[in-house]
């Protein structure tokens, strides 16, 4: 197959795609359902259509561009990320699986390929969890693993419904809807920047996707006993921000003891009341992000750190209140995927190595649906969510021919895609 991906056409888009961005930068920032990501969902779905493709938007906005194939009766191959971007963010995270997908697609199409099972461009809405405080709200909804009630009810910052905001962005019509019926896809591939070093630092072309890991997220509330930073004497002292600094510790440590590779644990969030540096603290609320590919590991950190949680509180005197916030499976990959992935790095003679997405993406939850994998680039230094993001034209447009040949060998199966890795 004769390939030619069109790198300055990407990374016009590329650009084009960050001057939708709220303020004057360094960063993009285009949070779902503002000014700035309306407008880039019009330019984008433009240049879909631009490309043949027959468009539409499900009722929490979810972007579908799909060339038809010749087998109806086939699950569609899918693709895709999400344009959305945290407050000062890259212009590459997520984008690069969107905007390298359809250029995928324009390849094949330019070359001549004549899909069996269609392929379906797939951009995802509120993959970050920037406005509603909760991540991959499209695909949790595509997947069914989000009830439509919980859904409905999230709020931002100033208190306004995803039900208001949607419809006042013109996505109407039932959530229910949002929902893919069985063997809606036969398979699914995302290709994304790493987000990490390892691509980087080995020399390597393309990571080949074997799991993704999933986050459980604690909130611990501590409640002591304040007063004046000068009159309450240490023996009478409960104070919360010395009992959180003593279980941020224990989050650390569960991770370190995992024995697992793929262990993270985080303790991101810390709010300290009254937050006055003459008043002793007498009130913390803490956020935990407890990550593994294996969900048992994952799962036994959570309970280290809830067990010591109960020992530091009691030591302490402290009450403490619990609260697990979200705890979604990790994700093994299709090696039906995985092997056509590394067959199309094989034929375009680039170099290769399996890893684990410690990050979790939208592919996390249509793992619940359809075999899933993803195809990593590398990315400068591993460094994402910050304006220095970077991946370069070459990295991006060999990822896009990997994706292209790897859509083009599965979307000419009619047997069922699968197989755990």
């Amino acid at each position: 197959m004769s390939l030619t991906i069109d790198a300055k056409r990407v990374s016009a888009e590329l650009e084009t795609l960050a001057a939708f961005t709220q303020g004057p930068g360094p960063g993009v920032t285009r949070v779902i359902y503002t000014k700035e990501d309306m407008e880039a969902r019009r330019w984008l779905k433009g240049l879909c259509e631009g490309a043949g493709l027959v468009v539409r938007e499900d009722a929490v906005g979810n972007l579908f561009a799909r060339w038809e194939g010749l087998r109806s009766d086939l699950g569609a191959i899918a693709t895709g990320s999400h344009t959305d971007a945290i407050p000062n963010s890259g212009m590459y995270d997520g984008t690069v699986g969107v905007l390298g997908a359809l250029e995928a697609i324009r390849a094949l199409k330019a070359c001549g390929h004549t899909p069996l099972r269609s392929i379906e461009l797939v951009m995802f809405t509120s993959e970050e969890p920037t406005r509603f405080g909760l991540g991959c709200l499209g695909s949790r909804l595509m997947a069914g693993t989000l009830a439509v009630g919980r859904a409905a009810a999230l709020k931002d910052k100033e208190g306004r419904t995803l039900e208001e905001l949607r419809a006042e962005a013109g996505f109407t019509g039932s959530l229910d809807s949002v929902k893919l019926a069985e063997g809606h896809y036969g398979a699914f591939v995302e290709l994304h920047i790493e987000q990490g070093p390892l691509l980087e630092l080995g020399g390597i072309d393309i990571g080949v996707v074997e799991a993704i890991a999933a986050p459980a997220a604690l909130r611990i509330t501590l409640n002591g006993i304040g007063g004046h930073a000068g009159a309450l004497l240490m023996p009478d002292r409960r104070d919360a921000l010395c009992a959180a600094s003593e279980i941020a510790l224990a989050v650390e440590k569960a991770a370190l003891d995992s024995g697992s590779p793929n262990a993270v644990a985080t303790t991101g969030l810390l709010h300290v009341y009254p937050g006055a540096i003459n008043s002793v603290p007498s009130r913390c609320t803490m956020e935990i992000d407890i990550r593994d590919t294996d969900l048992a590991i994952r799962d036994g950190m959570v309970e280290k750190v809830r067990d010591a949680a109960k020992e530091v509180t009691r030591r302490r005197e402290v009450e403490q209140e619990v609260e697990m916030l979200n705890a979604d499976p990790p994700a093994k990959c299709a090696d039906d995927l995985l092997k056509a992935i590394e067959s199309a790095v094989d034929e375009v003679g680039a170099t290769r190595r399996r890893l684990v997405s410690r990050a979790y993406h939208d592919s996390l939850f249509m793992a619940r649906i359809a075999p899933t994998s993803m195809i990593f680039i590398p990315c400068r230094k591993g460094v994402s969510h910050r304006p220095d993001e970077y991946s370069s034209p070459e990295q991006i447009a060999l990822g896009v021919e990997v994706l292209a040949r790897t859509l083009a060998r599965l979307s000419l199966k009619s047997t069922p895609i699968g197989g755990e890795a």
